[in-house]
């Protein structure tokens, strides 16, 4: 029985200590502008539910009640870590006043030209640079909509000045008067399509380019960005809570030890 608990047990400790990283990365990033906090996801694996039905379990014990009664591990039940989940909430909108900083409201996400492709981005940051291509801090250029097939160079925002830049709620863009197209913003039918890469950047998951779609239910914020979503509160108390959790399990786990070293060292004696 010691030796079925202990792993229950440390499944639970590998399962919490995932959670705690998930949330310190979440508290770390609580000041990167467009950044969306993530959430570990658990699930209980039961031995037996793993199994094909047709598989025929034959007792390898000596006669005892597991022999008699096989359970074929549905005894057994663990903690398995199911990956994790991404929550979209808007973030606050902060203002800045400069022109290059754009906060987008709703659920549009930015384009912008990688050396791995095109990618995606809540990031409101931008700034110009020395080609006079308005760019990431990165240095990503941000992208315009286009046509099938134009080429992303054609995409890119060029201004020689801040200043000259105008937005419209809609996206219209404008340099010194002059109508220079709209940017580029695009949704996710499924927000499970994107995947995180770092520096706010997001990627179409595999076999889920037809999710993209043109955004329409967005508002351009010029001389704002959007902060995480983050809530410092809540994370540190999801860590106090994980915390505990986390050191109740290894006091579980050293109960188990215990026990199997008296069965171990103490029970041969008594025969």
């Amino acid at each position: 029985m010691s030796t079925k608990g202990i792993y229950t047990a440390v499944s639970g400790a590998v399962a919490h200590s995932a959670k705690l990283d998930t949330i310190a990365n979440n508290i770390a990033n609580a000041n990167t502008p467009g950044f969306k906090r993530d959430q570990q996801l658990f699930k209980e694996y039961l031995t037996s539910y793993e199994k094909q039905p047709t598989v025929l379990e034959v007792p390898k014990v000596p006669a005892s009640i597991d022999s008699f009664y096989p359970l074929n591990g549905g005894d057994k039940s663990y903690v398995d870590l199911n990956g994790t989940a991404t929550s979209f909430g808007q973030g606050a909108l902060k203002l800045t006043g400069n022109p290059l900083d754009i906060g987008v409201e709703g659920d549009g996400f930015l384009e912008v030209q990688t050396p791995a492709g095109v990618r995606y981005t809540r990031n409101g940051h931008f700034t110009i640079n020395a080609e006079g291509v308005v760019v990431s801090k990165q240095g990503h250029p941000l992208l315009l909509q286009g046509e099938e097939g134009q080429a992303l160079e054609e995409r890119y925002l060029r201004i020689e000045d801040a200043s000259q830049l105008t937005l419209t709620a809609q996206g219209e863009v404008f340099v010194s008067g002059q109508n220079m197209g709209k940017l580029s913003l695009k949704a996710m039918t499924e927000k499970d399509a994107l995947q995180k890469e770092g520096n706010s950047l997001y990627s179409i998951r595999e076999n889920f380019a037809n999710q993209i779609e043109d955004s329409t239910n967005f508002r351009i914020h010029q001389g704002s960005f959007e902060q995480s979503n983050v809530n410092i509160v809540q994370e540190m108390t999801d860590m106090i809570n994980a915390t505990r959790i986390f050191e109740s399990t290894q006091k579980a786990i050293q109960a188990y030890d215990q026990m199997n070293q008296k069965l171990a060292n103490d029970v041969p004696r008594l025969r």
